[in-house]
């Protein structure tokens, strides 16, 4: 299991941890108002930042009174990210649009104690941080029973793991796909799902958001983050791939025409891969007469160690490689950003699945070959 990627692409709270920008002219047209009160704060100034393309950039400065009060007044042309803060390390997130909210938090804390009134986008997103939060404890507890089985040689175990990290996330997904018209939403899509390995999910929401919110900031970055990814999409003719093999020539997927096809982007140097490896020999031999086969890609940079691996590992089947490690040509067409990743391919050339790996795809073949 590849917790790297297989993870939340990012999450709410890495997102708040940069205070960085230059002050810029606002085109906004809609006012807003945050009354604000902090407890336990000591007077001096609290920060209030727009979150951009790249990082958050400040946009005001206001004082906080002895009873721990502070006002922010500005225009907003659209419902937007902001953070306000007193450091930055200690801030919050809230969505603004116009009109009026109140804040109250403790000034020890203020992402864990942040109460909005006045804005239900704020009041969403509070929601899903702290959902997010819950599942980041989870998640590093599963990683480190997971590994730990892994080290054991409890393939079992690990796999019980995995499936509980998958239903963890799945909580995330219910969260999102109940709120098709949000911008919080549309945020938490492009920020949390893993565009690669959830795709079809990621897809299915920017069709709603550009149905429900098809203006919005998020909704744009979101479809500009898919656009590349979908002409690797399942359903969609798998991008050709010729490279050179280890014996000095080269070979191409489509010379693998008519078959059921499992592209593995793999490398010597990828831990998981190589202990996942044992299981892919076991699985081919029982397939591989029956209409499928494999095409090793390997993101190795060093010939030898690439070779080497192939040999140790008993791995038999078509492997080939440009040596360019994650400048592989192969790598960048499929948007590979993780390895161990995987394509199923179709005898006809269709990309029918990605990322099944283990018990899911032997069940997958199961399905197609038996």
């Amino acid at each position: 299991m590849e917790f790297r990627k297989i993870v939340f692409a990012a999450s709410a709270a890495a997102l708040m941890a940069a205070c960085q920008g230059k002050e810029t002219t606002s085109n906004n047209t809609d006012g807003f108002t945050i009354e604000g009160k902090f407890e336990n704060a000591a007077a001096g100034p609290v920060y209030l930042y727009e979150l951009g393309e790249q990082q958050f950039e400040p946009r005001d400065t206001a004082q906080i009174g002895a009873d721990g009060s502070f006002t922010f007044e500005g225009k907003v042309a659209e419902p937007t990210f902001y953070r306000i803060a007193l450091n930055q390390q200690n801030g919050l997130m809230v969505v603004l649009d116009s009109g009026k909210i109140k804040v109250n938090a403790d000034a020890q804390d203020l992402n864990g104690t942040v109460k909005v009134e006045g804005s239900e986008e704020s009041a969403l997103f509070q929601d899903l941080n702290k959902l997010v939060n819950e599942n980041r404890l989870k998640q590093t507890e599963l990683e480190q029973r997971f590994n730990q089985a892994m080290q054991n040689g409890q393939q079992e175990e690990a796999e019980k793991i995995r499936q509980e990290f998958l239903a963890m996330q799945k909580e995330t997904k219910k969260f999102l796909a109940q709120h098709p018209a949000s911008v919080v939403s549309a945020f938490g899509t492009a920020s949390l799902i893993d565009p690669v390995n959830d795709f079809a999910f990621a897809d299915s929401m920017a069709a709603l958001f550009t149905q429900n919110i098809p203006n919005s900031k998020y909704t744009v970055k979101l479809n500009e983050m898919l656009k590349p990814l979908r002409s690797t999409a399942v359903g969609q003719m798998a991008p050709d791939i010729s490279l050179p093999t280890p014996e000095g020539g080269s070979q191409s997927l489509s010379s693998l025409r008519g078959k059921y096809v499992l592209i593995d982007f793999w490398a010597s140097w990828c831990g998981p891969c190589r202990v996942e490896n044992p299981k892919v020999v076991k699985m081919y031999n029982k397939y591989k007469g029956k209409g499928f086969e494999i095409f090793g890609v390997s993101l190795d940079q060093n010939r030898e160690k690439w070779l080497a691996a192939i040999e140790k590992d008993k791995l038999t089947w078509p492997h080939v490689s440009d040596l360019k490690g994650w400048e592989s040509s192969a790598a960048v067409l499929y948007n590979v950003t993780a390895i161990p990743q995987t394509v199923l391919v179709g005898p006809d050339g269709k990309i029918i699945a990605k990322g099944l790996r283990g018990a899911d795809l032997e069940a997958k073949l199961a399905t197609l070959l038996q």
